[in-house]
């Protein structure tokens, strides 16, 4: 695997655990020959694991909506950076050019790019790896909400098959190499 797609926080008032994890991952990525793509932004969690990549001379592609550029939060160091229209538009290219996702720490838009990267698989869209960094149990609670909801019927347990858990940068490369596709239909 190549191309690696990292959603994560684009908010500096966090933790810096978070940050610390997402420089390293970056870091660790670059330090592998594997491309880092992203939101483009500067700040937060994007920005730790660009500053990781950068500082092994890795690769970055970073893929912002048009609009980003009023507000001076972008990475402007980027090997490749792509603009879109739309934010539909942004998460379709970065899901286009990844091998995988790795989901780090992060709020509303973060959680909105790991359901849809697991409706996509689920649907069969793809068959890309899906892992979750859980620093510090920071998706802990959303990982019981999704249990409650395959315990409710309202979701395949199936579905939990689809994503991985790593609680560190080690369990996140050993489940890329060993990675195995796991699909079904939902339908």
């Amino acid at each position: 695997m190549k191309n690696i797609c990292v959603f994560g926080s684009s908010s500096e008032s966090i933790d810096k655990k978070y940050l610390f994890s997402a420089e390293s991952l970056g870091k660790a990525l670059a330090k592998r020959g594997m491309t880092l793509i992203f939101g483009a932004g500067k700040y937060g969690v994007m920005g730790a694991a660009a500053r990781g990549a950068k500082s092994e001379n890795g690769k970055l592609i970073g893929v912002s909506p048009d609009f980003f550029v009023d507000f001076n939060v972008l990475d402007n160091e980027c090997t490749e950076l792509i603009f879109t229209p739309t934010m539909r538009e942004r998460k379709a290219i970065m899901e286009d050019k990844a091998d995988a996702f790795i989901i780090c720490a992060g709020g509303i838009g973060t959680f909105e790019e790991f359901f849809e990267v697991l409706t996509l698989k689920q649907l069969r869209r793809h068959d890309k790896p899906i892992i979750i960094y859980n620093v510090g149990g920071y998706y802990d609670s959303m990982l019981d909400m999704m249990s409650k909801s395959a315990d409710e019927k309202f979701m395949s347990e199936k579905v939990s098959r689809l994503y991985t858990i790593a609680e560190s940068e080690d369990e996140i490369f050993e489940q890329l190499e060993n990675y195995i596709p796991y699909t079904f239909s939902k339908y």
